[in-house]
């Protein structure tokens, strides 16, 4: 969206649904060089109606993407919680073999 404040035209303009493009020639004395100028006719919707609610589509599907990710985070964090190693872990949560040795350990000089 341009909000009129640029030189340059939206797509949806000359694109929009029905719109009739037709050159003006010859093109008027103020008009750029490098710009053709072109009349609009026939649109069903003035280009901001559309411009709106194609930025609105996309924010509801930016929304509706940022949701279903996190949903997709949640479903992978619990599986990997969930995950048994073989021979399983007890409910109360994983203890590690105790070590029965009365070895000491020194350090060693060399």
């Amino acid at each position: 969206m341009t909000f009129n404040i640029s030189m340059h035209r939206s797509w949806w303009m000359e694109n929009g649904p029905g719109c009739r493009v037709t050159p003006v020639t010859p093109p008027p004395s103020w008009a750029p060089e490098d710009h053709r100028y072109i009349s609009i006719t026939g649109c069903l919707l003035e280009y901001q109606y559309v411009e709106v609610a194609h930025s609105s589509l996309q924010i509801i599907l930016a929304l509706a993407g940022f949701i279903y990710a996190c949903y997709v985070v949640k479903l992978i964090s619990e599986e990997e919680d969930s995950f048994d190693f073989i021979g399983g872990f007890d409910s109360y949560g994983y203890q590690g073999p105790q070590k029965t040795s009365h070895l000491q350990l020194q350090p060693m000089y060399m």
